[in-house]
Formats: structure tokens, sequence, C-alpha cells
């Protein structure tokens, strides 16, 4: 009997270790493929290949959320502080702000959602959407990007999406590093000592 319930036990084990290996093994492969190119909150491409200079901290939102987007988004612009103390924001490292909700998410609606906290005149945060007259092809965009990074959405039909709850750090070729809580579990100190560790 106890062998079995050994057995039984060391099976279980395995099953959950193979299950944890997976994972770390699909997100340590995973990768932003470099002709994704969508338009950001002035109307110009932005394609995720031409830049292979800096490290990118990619954060999904959409403009509509009651929560956990804005105080993601506001967690990030503390952090932006530190890192330009530090000399490396907009040098060695980028943020990019992608919309799940690219029909209503407009450049202009993202220009307000911008300076609503306070992002002004910063070339290196980019806010990306899709074009209204390509908006089918530039939804498929997006999920390139989501689906590389296995960043889950759904609209269920009431415009209020429910969505993963992570930020990504992505290296100068768009491959993963890391990913983060969004949110109130965003830990600025934790995500800034990331990027420094991989910046230095």
């Amino acid at each position: 009997m106890k062998k079995i319930y050994l057995i039984c036990s060391l099976a279980v084990f395995l099953g959950i270790a193979g299950g944890i290996s997976f994972f770390l093994i699909r997100d340590a492969n995973a990768s932003i493929p470099k002709d994704v190119t969508l338009i950001n909150q002035n109307g110009n491409r932005y394609n995720f290949g031409k830049d292979n200079t800096k490290l990118k901290l990619i954060e999904f939102i959409y403009t509509h959320c009651p929560d956990v987007c804005p105080t993601t988004t506001q967690k990030m612009v503390e952090l932006k502080k530190d890192l330009v103390k530090k000399g490396v924001y907009g040098k060695d490292i980028e943020f990019i702000t992608i919309t799940i909700d690219p029909y209503r998410d407009t450049p202009e609606i993202l220009q307000k959602y911008r300076q609503g906290f306070g992002i002004n005149n910063d070339s290196a945060w980019v806010f990306l959407t899709g074009e209204k007259q390509n908006i089918k092809k530039d939804q498929k965009e997006i999920r390139k990007v989501t689906d590389a990074l296995q960043f889950q959405y759904k609209d269920p039909g009431n415009g209020q999406f429910v969505h993963s709850t992570f930020t990504y750090l992505v290296d100068e070729n768009n491959k993963f590093i890391a990913k983060f809580p969004m949110g109130k579990e965003f830990n600025k100190q934790e995500v800034y000592d990331k990027i420094i560790d991989k910046i230095e």
C-alpha cells in the first residue's frame, strides 16, 4: 500500500514539475515577430524590428478599463522617474503601451490617455493602436504580439475586456526576459531592478 502511495506521489510531483518546466521554457522562447507594424499615438508607423538597441517594457491596456490598466500606467509613470534619474530611460529602455481595443482607442484617444497621466513630449514611451481603415489587419498584428507573449484577452460583448494581468520586459531583439503583475501588484522596485540588471 505504501508503495502505491509513493508511486502516486511521485507521479503527481513529476506532473507538476513537468508543467512548470513547460511554462518556463515557453516563456523563455517567446519573441515578438519583427515584422509586426502598428501605428502610434501620432498616427505614425511603428515597426518592432526597426530598433534593436533598447529593452522594451510592454504594457497592454484598453482606455475604458476601470481599474488594472490605469493603475499599471500610473505605476509605470513612477518607474519612469527612477529610470530617468538613473540616466537609462530613452537611452537603454523604452516603454510601449499597446491597446487591445484598437477600434475605440484611436490615436487621438491614446493621446488623451497619455496626457491624463502627464506623459507629454516623450518619444521613449510609445502608445500603439491600429488604423481604422485597416482595423481587421491591425487587430491581427496586435494578436501577433499578445500571442507571442501569452497575453490573453477577450471582449465578452459589453466592451469591458477580460484580459491577463501581466506586463512584459523584452530585450533589444524583442525576446522575452521577464513578466510582472499589473495593477496594485506591479512592484516598481522589482521591475526597476530587473531592467538595471539587464542593462548593466
